[in-house]
């Protein structure tokens, strides 16, 4: 959070720079935010999901203590969109499914962070309502190095299953590690959100056997989306790492910025004079902000649009469960996609 706060900071002081494309991880845009939106200058982020960033509703968990809105949006106007569905229909997406695979008792982890404890709370509501059980709920911090000790705890309640709210690097791979250690955990199945859906997880995890690991996404997935196929192409015609389920998003925020400039520019805006024109700057990004507020985009995750809230109104959640690809490397495969409203 520190150095995404000094990057935006560095950025903002740049005349030249219309717009921001990121943050990925919620913990990080709640730094950066406050900066972004004072300057003023549009940021769209292709995968934060925390619901707090932008919303202040009791539906939403962000009401009272937990709205950070006078602080993430200093000037009470929007300057910050994403393209990424919220937890708030991620975490109970996650629950959803976990408890149609048979699962009734589960045990949740989160890692004490801003995007950890929203998805594992959200899970936690929407688990109740299933009428599964929560056995118990534990915030660990993400340098915690051994979790044997909470997992042989939790082994002895008999859960169904284990759900993680955070990162992979946050204690997502170091559990489901864990739990091998854990004879009675060894072959549970394991939930997560989308920061446990990446490369270095399903690599290091798979290997190593043990029971169903399923995660959530918090947008399409581009395997099933016709209108991404070139994109995919292209992509691993340019890249030799793997695509990752965030690319694609992160592919339409670049290009949506770029839309809006180009609309700001037709619409008659100016570009400022050079990198230390502060007030030719302030005009432009205005200009730029309004144009990504209103913008209508068909891109390779569908067609994106925002909400007053600057949140997108293409709400999808995917869900994967690991194993081998069609070419027997470690993986996440799809199964099954969600609209939400």
């Amino acid at each position: 959070p520190t150095q995404g706060a000094a990057n935006v900071t560095s950025l903002v002081s740049d005349a030249l720079v219309a717009g921001i494309v990121g943050p990925f991880n919620s913990s990080v845009a709640k730094a950066e935010m406050p900066i972004s939106n004072q300057a003023p200058i549009a940021q769209i982020s292709p995968a934060n999901t925390n619901p707090c960033l932008t919303k202040d509703t009791d539906a939403s968990g962000c009401s009272g203590k937990n709205n950070l809105l006078p602080t993430l949006r200093p000037t009470n106007k929007v300057s910050y969109f994403r393209v990424a569905t919220t937890d708030d229909h991620q975490g109970p997406a996650g629950a959803d499914y976990l408890f149609k695979q048979g699962a009734k008792k589960a045990y949740v982890i989160d890692d004490a962070e801003t995007y950890g404890i929203g998805i594992a709370n959200t899970f936690v509501g929407e688990w109740k309502k299933l009428g599964g059980t929560v056995l118990g709920h534990s915030s660990e911090p993400g340098t915690t190095t051994s979790f044997v000790s909470l997992l042989t705890q939790v082994a002895s309640m008999h859960p169904d299953a284990i759900y993680f709210g955070g990162v992979d690097s946050t204690g997502g791979t170091l559990i489901r590690q864990q739990m091998r250690q854990v004879p009675a955990l060894a072959n549970l199945p394991y939930g997560g959100g989308d920061g446990i859906v990446t490369p270095s997880f399903a690599s290091t995890i798979q290997p190593t056997g043990g029971g169903p690991v399923y995660g959530t996404v918090a947008v399409v997935d581009t395997s099933k989306n016709p209108s991404a196929q070139t994109f995919v192409q292209q992509y691993k015609a340019a890249f030799t790492d793997p695509i990752n389920v965030y690319s694609a998003a992160s592919y339409d925020c670049a290009n949506i910025l770029i839309q809006a400039v180009k609309t700001a520019l037709a619409n008659g805006a100016h570009t400022p004079s050079d990198s230390s024109d502060a007030t030719g700057a302030k005009a432009f990004r205005t200009a730029v902000i309004a144009a990504v507020q209103n913008i209508q985009y068909d891109g390779v995750t569908g067609h994106q649009s925002f909400d007053a809230n600057g949140d997108t109104n293409l709400k999808v959640i995917t869900v994967y469960k690991m194993g081998l690809n069609a070419q027997s490397k470690p993986d996440w495969l799809f199964e099954a996609q969600v609209n939400v409203q």
